[in-house]
């Protein structure tokens, strides 16, 4: 089954990825020219492939810049491209966000501004808010992304820590028409989460920031506090006159790869069964529900009879307390591999479309029946490793590690359990 099971689920990864690229997906969604000037900004792990997308489909003038993170850039000729740092903001992430604001400066209703956004934006389009340093905002993004909270709940915070997001550059953008262009990253496809919405409308109030803040006990400054209970950070609402002119399309979505996956499995004789594309959760305890699934198909044949493949996407969660090298598909995928005990007939795969998760330069794994036992053959405990948050470690000892390289795009987490009779 291993090296079977090895080709199918990569190629429906693979999938998952193609079909997300820029290059296809981006063209049949781009607004037509007018009569005034045509700019283009944008943030994001896929910002660049995007910007280049759009240069190859754009028939007139354009000229303007987006951010992507380090060693995701792409040439351009008529787009600038700049480079910063992800998950926490660097000084580029900061110079990067001013020069942005500066250049929708002054634009007119004849002109429009295509905004391209995706994944990763939160961070690498970092302007703090009046009052605010880049280390507090640094600080603050560490503690949220240890935590366990959610990623809709990481970018409330963030919007109302932010000069730039939850819609203050699509105010600065006012009159000119705003065009947005998303490859959306987040459960649910909420377009106000996919880059902590620098250009979408937020209806989430300071309030909500700060029982955010309580709820996973992070602490922060005095005055920053000060702040949200006074309002003074309040982000721009859906009722703000300066959002009229604002259009939204998703150009990729977490759904949309499922489906092309789906197709692969299909083609590869395992019946596709879509879970989700918006499941999130601790990754250790989701993935016991997805083993209590598995194990029902290969007994039971329900929900669905095998072969078969169980398909899932959206983000889930890390709460760190080990000194591992985390990734929260790694830690999904070593959780299911503990509850189905080497059970014969499963393999699965999980990795973040972006290529890296977590920290690591690393998509994700797969695990196959023989896991556990290869792993204790090297002298491995699997329930040390998962203690210690220490997924990447485990799979690289093992030679099983799912590495792509930078992919251009970021449509969340990809899982898929693939069950044999």
């Amino acid at each position: 089954m291993k090296q079977q099971a090895q080709k199918v689920l990569r190629d429906m990864f693979d999938a998952a990825l193609r079909v997300a690229q820029p290059e296809r997906c981006l063209a049949p969604f781009l607004p037509a020219p007018v009569a005034g000037r045509t700019l283009v900004i944008g943030a994001g792990k896929a910002s660049a492939a995007m910007a280049r997308a759009l240069e190859q489909s754009w028939q007139g003038e354009i000229s303007g810049l987006v951010v992507t993170r380090y060693g995701y850039g792409v040439p351009c000729e008529r787009i600038e491209i700049i480079e910063a740092a992800h998950p926490v903001p660097d000084q580029a992430s900061e110079e990067a966000a001013k020069r942005i604001l500066a250049a929708v400066e002054g634009l007119t209703e004849q002109d429009q501004v295509i905004v391209l956004i995706s994944g990763g934006g939160s961070a690498l389009l970092s302007l703090p808010a009046e009052g605010i340093t880049l280390e507090d905002k640094q600080a603050i993004n560490r503690a949220l992304l240890s935590s366990g909270a959610t990623i809709s709940e990481m970018n409330t915070v963030r919007r109302h820590l932010s000069a730039i997001k939850g819609g203050r550059l699509a105010a600065a953008c006012y009159p000119a028409k705003v065009y947005n262009l998303l490859i959306s990253d987040v459960p649910g496809d909420n377009p106000v989460d996919v880059a902590s919405g620098p250009t979408i409308a937020d209806a989430s109030t300071c309030a909500d920031a700060l029982e955010i803040l309580r709820r996973y006990e992070i602490d922060i400054p005095a005055h920053i506090r000060q702040g949200l209970e006074s309002g003074a950070y309040e982000s721009v609402k859906p009722s703000d006159p300066r959002m009229a002119r604002i259009e939204t399309h998703f150009v990729a979505t977490p759904q949309r790869s499922l489906e092309a996956a789906a197709e692969v499995a299909q083609a590869a004789g395992y019946t596709p069964l879509i879970l989700g594309d918006s499941i999130e959760g601790e990754a250790k305890e989701v993935a016991k529900v997805m083993a209590g699934i598995a194990r029902q198909v290969r007994k039971n044949g329900q929900p669905i009879k095998p072969p078969c493949v169980l398909l899932s996407g959206g983000e889930t969660t890390v709460t760190v307390r080990g000194q591992g090298r985390g990734g929260r598909n790694v830690e999904f995928l070593l959780s299911l591999a503990i509850a189905l005990q080497g059970d014969e007939g499963i393999a699965a795969l999980a990795g973040d479309t972006d290529g890296v998760d977590g920290q690591e330069e690393i998509a994700g794994a797969i695990i196959y029946p023989d896991t556990l036992a290869r792993a204790r053959e090297k002298g491995i405990r699997p329930v040390d490793s998962l203690a210690n948050n220490d997924g990447h470690g485990f799979f690289e000892a093992l030679d099983d590690a799912v590495i792509t390289g930078p992919t251009m795009t970021n449509v969340n987490d990809f899982r898929a359990i693939l069950i044999d009779n």
